[in-house]
């Protein structure tokens, strides 16, 4: 057989550890080290650095991480991979070029571009998400290192895999395997325990990061370098599955992969095998994330303390109010949060201490500015009893707002820049299929006698991942064992969810099933307003959501919370 191609990750995100380079490199065997610096939010970052030095627009950590990586990887036959390059990728493998040269390491270097759009005007940068091909064609032809634009995520493991395998844009099955193992790898430690619900009694200090060992059917093992901390089992794979993802369709530029067909297996202490992917023609159009500057905002944080809460809360809205009235300063939008995180009786000042938020924002950076802050300040000495805020106001700062639109495959250049300089256009796939969703799978039959009830945290028999996709929330559920998903597939509705969040209550809120991965996935639409550069509410990308409906309470099954085969979580 075949030996499996084992491909690791060292970055989930610009300003990921900065040693996972050297830890990868060094702590076992690899093929292909891949890199995620690129996020929505990311590519704004870089819009506004190519605002002030049109030579950058890429990841500087990449490059620093390999003045010791280049020598290391050309030691132990490592390829690396790296979407790093974001707006400027030509710019980022000359820079890796001259590096190498400096460190006196021989490494053929190749990159990918195409994916810069026509940046429409208002906007500071318009990419569409380009497929693997062009990472697999830079790789066939030698190259040592591959540094891309905007590619998707799972791209930095199709591309490797596709060079390695010899699979072509036909190998539908083979592909929608690579793409769930690049799905679980690109946000790096979230796959070995990271951000997990049930993370009590493992070693989270410095969790270890993920490998996919990928066999030439698609088929792969998720697992981490011997020795290193964190946990690799079905419930660290399925949380990352669920992870800003939707229903059974998970589209991509390479191939659509059914989601609804993914079969995982412990294989092993971490190591969880993922198998029986299928895979379907990719939607003709390709996603493309465009970014500008929406506007202006400021943040003031009042600290409450004490008794009287609401009441104070009530004085200063009032106050502020009046005073904004009279500097003439109305900004478009007034957001007020109170966050209860006071106690009754307590023993230090600080927990007896409520927050209470103000945002504000407004096109012109003046009505957000000095009348704000100004505003804030003066109510020092007149305001309610302990006055007092985190920090002072400051003048505003420019917000982003991410805009996802669709444009035609066929119109977007997909080039490899090969090592010796050959400009390789690489064409999109010629048989393609319009994205529909799948009809609903039929429920788990209902426990045939769930007994009595207690009021307990839904945590106790589920966990739980959330993120974001622009201004959507996507929350992802999962049970712990059968019994609990015949119970959770039917207890957790649309309506229970917008019960148990209020915050949804009026927004729209789909729900998938995912049978094999005993799980639903719900998509909140407009929680997040224009996105998380916009920083809408509390937690702008919603990575805490899930959690907070995990300590909701609801009547459960007394039988399932006493064989729940998850840590107790405790409030």
């Amino acid at each position: 057989m075949t030996a499996p191609l084992r491909i690791g990750n060292a970055s989930g995100f610009y300003g990921d550890r900065f040693d996972a380079v050297r830890e990868m490199l060094t702590g076992g065997p690899l093929d292909v080290l891949t890199g995620d610096y690129l996020a929505e939010l990311t590519m704004l970052i870089l819009g506004r650095s190519r605002l002030k030095d049109p030579t950058r627009g890429y990841a500087t950590t990449f490059l620093r991480q390999l003045e010791e990586g280049l020598g290391l990887a050309h030691e132990r036959g490592v390829r690396i991979v790296a979407n790093a390059g974001g707006l400027n990728p030509a710019g980022l493998a000359d820079a890796v070029r001259e590096l190498a040269t400096k460190v006196g390491v021989p490494v053929r270097v190749a990159h990918v571009e195409g994916d810069s759009l026509p940046v429409p005007e208002g906007f500071l940068t318009a990419n569409a998400y380009l497929g693997g091909a062009g990472i697999a064609a830079c790789l066939t032809a030698g190259a040592d290192i591959v540094v891309t634009g905007r590619v998707t995520d799972a791209a930095l493991v199709t591309g490797p895999a596709a060079a390695h395998f010899g699979w072509g844009p036909g190998d539908l099955d083979a592909l929608a395997g690579a793409v769930v193992a690049g799905h679980v790898l690109e946000c790096g430690t979230q796959a070995t325990g990271g951000n997990y619900s049930f993370f009590r009694g493992h070693d989270l200090r410095r969790p270890g990061f993920p490998v996919a060992e990928i066999h030439a059917d698609g088929s792969s093992v998720i697992t981490k370098h011997d020795g290193t901390g964190g946990v690799v089992d079905l419930g660290t794979v399925t949380a990352q599955l669920l992870y800003e993802t939707g229903g059974a369709r998970y589209a991509g530029p390479d191939v659509t992969a059914r989601l609804d067909t993914v079969r995982l297996d412990q294989d092993g202490p971490n190591r969880v095998r993922i198998s029986g992917v299928r895979g379907e023609a990719p939607p003709p159009t390709l996603k493309a994330g465009l970014n500008r500057l929406g506007g202006w905002r400021n943040e003031v944080v009042f600290v409450l303390t004490g008794l009287d809460i609401e009441a104070k809360a009530q004085l200063v809205r009032e106050q502020f109010t009046d005073a904004l009235a009279r500097s003439g300063a109305e900004p478009d939008e007034v957001r007020w949060e109170l966050s209860r995180t006071d106690r009754a009786d307590a023993a230090t000042e600080e927990s007896a201490s409520a927050l209470l938020r103000l945002v504000v924002r407004d096109r012109d950076q003046e009505a957000v500015g000095r009348a704000v802050s100004g505003a804030a300040i003066e109510l020092a000495l007149g305001s309610y009893p302990g006055f007092h805020v985190t920090a002072p106001p400051g003048k505003g700062a420019p917000y982003g707002v991410f805009e996802a639109r669709y444009v035609p495959a066929d119109e977007v250049p997909h080039i490899a820049v090969l090592p010796d300089g050959q400009r390789l256009s690489l064409a999109p796939p010629t048989t393609t299929r319009p994205l529909q969703g799948v009809a609903e799978p039929p429920l788990p039959a209902p426990l045939p006698d769930p007994g009595p009830t207690r009021s307990a945290p839904l945590g106790r028999i589920a966990g739980a991942r959330s993120g974001d996709k622009g201004g959507d929330a996507n929350v992802g559920v999962w049970a712990v064992d059968d019994d609990a998903w015949r119970w959770l597939a039917h207890e957790l509705t649309v309506e229970r969810f917008r019960e148990l969040l209020p915050e949804t209550a009026a927004l729209t809120v789909v729900r998938h099933l995912l049978p094999n991965l005993r799980a639903l996935n719900f998509t909140v639409h407009g929680l997040l307003g224009e996105g998380v550069a916009a920083q809408h509410r509390f937690d702008p990308q919603a990575k805490a959501v899930g959690e907070w409906l995990r300590s909701r309470h609801l009547p459960i099954p007394v039988s399932l919370l006493e064989t729940a085969q998850a840590p107790e979580a405790h409030a």
